[in-house]
């Protein structure tokens, strides 16, 4: 993600679009050439079309409200959660001991 009004002066930190726009994404591809450079040039996603802070809010909003009337299921998104917790628990565990830690 390019957030290029993140870099700019007149950018503030309590500027919650600030915060929520990422204005663009870059494709990196890694691939090299025979020569060592880079086969491909990096490609660039506008994302101008994006939301604002508040209209995200909202539709986290709308989500959650659709989740607790039983509208979507968020089976899925809770399992990407839990694994989530699983992979960081085993990273902290790993770097505590200095181990491999499967799971």
């Amino acid at each position: 993600m390019v957030a290029k009004e993140s870099t700019d002066a007149a950018a503030h930190s309590a500027d919650h679009d600030t915060h929520t726009r990422t204005n663009a994404f870059r494709i990196h591809h890694a691939a090299r050439g025979a020569d060592g450079h880079f086969a491909k040039p990096d490609e660039m996603i506008s994302t101008a079309d994006e939301p604002g802070h508040q209209e995200l809010c909202e539709r986290e909003q709308r989500l959650f409200l659709s989740a607790v009337r039983g509208e979507v299921d968020l089976s899925e998104h809770h399992e990407d959660a839990i694994n989530s917790l699983r992979i960081i628990f085993a990273a902290d565990e790993s770097v505590r001991s200095g181990e491999v830690i499967r799971w």
